[in-house]
């Protein structure tokens, strides 16, 4: 679509669309988790903040949109810098969906097959986690991934860099991205080797008030009417947005998180009994890029309210004799720890 969704026309979805800024300044959290209703506008959400955040510098001719100021690159930018400086020009951040139906070829790139029947070369053919690198990887009923593209999925989320080794072909490129997917909770569960991937987790539920249905029909038939002056309409608060993101990423590394808010955190984590320490290094990262977004310099307890419930819910081991889903659990520790 030539015009997205403005992001900042869509109406309620409050933590979803939090939880895409929180990812959008800074991406190492790992990505975000959106389970809910069909038609409550995630996919919109995903593609509408990918068109809202500034374009970034990439090497001119890099099949992988490679970063020229990145200390990681691919082979081939790194055999152009030594040659000299590299040439870089602006792209828009990329959204690459992710069918359920992809073959692994498709997914990590594969042997170019029109170049080698007709030139007799090997070359490699780059596949979506090479156009989804630095951008949105997006996959739609992820709980209905297969096993096997699944376990690809955890080995590039946690190196960032995907391995091809096939055909006589050897190639690395990197492959760092927002994962983001969604589904249906009804339609099945995520494996927990990739539930635990995701960094913030956010459910999506069916405007249920008729003044927030009637202005979302309204804004959707106005904008599929007229996209280019829909989105002319939103232009201003669309710019401010974007400044406002670019102000957070730029803000992040003087945030201080202290040594009481660290303490805070793996109370909570430990009260709700949560495995490892990701769940912490999450939750810590998620508020210090909320304190970021909100102009405040140290994360306090407020920061860690707000993300806690989209940073543990996906965590929490299952008790047979509480019979409370994962949100009522985790404002109850919330609630245990910080007080009403």
């Amino acid at each position: 679509m030539a015009h997205p969704f403005p992001f900042s026309a869509i109406v309620g979805q409050d933590e979803m669309k939090l939880a895409l800024l929180i990812a959008a300044v800074d991406s190492s959290i790992g990505g975000v988790l959106v389970f809910g209703d069909r038609g409550t506008g995630k996919s919109t959400a995903v593609r509408a903040l990918a068109a809202l955040l500034p374009q970034m510098h990439v090497v001119v001719g890099c099949r992988y949109g490679c970063d020229p100021n990145a200390t990681t690159l691919c082979e081939d930018c790194r055999s152009r810098q030594a040659q000299g400086a590299l040439k870089s020009k602006l792209a828009a951040v990329p959204v690459v969906d992710m069918p359920l139906g992809a073959t692994e070829d498709r997914v990590v790139g594969a042997l170019d097959l029109e170049r080698a029947l007709s030139r007799g070369e090997k070359a490699f053919e780059p596949g979506l986690l090479a156009r989804a690198h630095r951008g949105f990887l997006y996959i739609d009923e992820v709980n209905l991934l297969e096993d096997h593209l699944v376990d690809l999925l955890i080995d590039v989320a946690a190196s960032g860099e995907n391995v091809v080794e096939r055909e006589g072909l050897s190639v690395r490129h990197p492959a760092r991205f927002v994962l983001v997917g969604s589904g249906n909770p009804e339609e099945g569960e995520l494996r927990p080797q990739l539930l635990d991937r995701f960094g913030l987790s956010v459910e999506v539920k069916t405007p249920q008030d008729l003044a927030s249905r009637v202005q979302v029909v309204r804004r959707r038939d106005e904008f599929e009417r007229d996209p280019v002056g829909f989105s002319k309409k939103w232009s201003r608060e669309e710019g401010r947005q974007r400044r406002h993101i670019l102000a957070a990423r730029e803000r992040l590394a003087s945030i201080t998180v202290p040594d009481a808010t660290l303490e805070r955190a793996a109370q909570l984590c430990m009260r709700l009994g949560t495995d490892g320490l990701r769940a912490e290094l999450t939750l810590i990262r998620a508020a210090r890029s909320l304190a970021s977004l909100d102009g405040d310099l140290t994360v306090g307890d407020s920061h860690l309210r707000r993300v806690a419930p989209s940073a543990l819910r996906h965590r929490l081991r299952r008790d047979p004799l509480d019979e409370s889903g994962s949100t009522l659990r985790v404002e109850r520790a919330l609630v245990d720890e910080f007080g009403p």
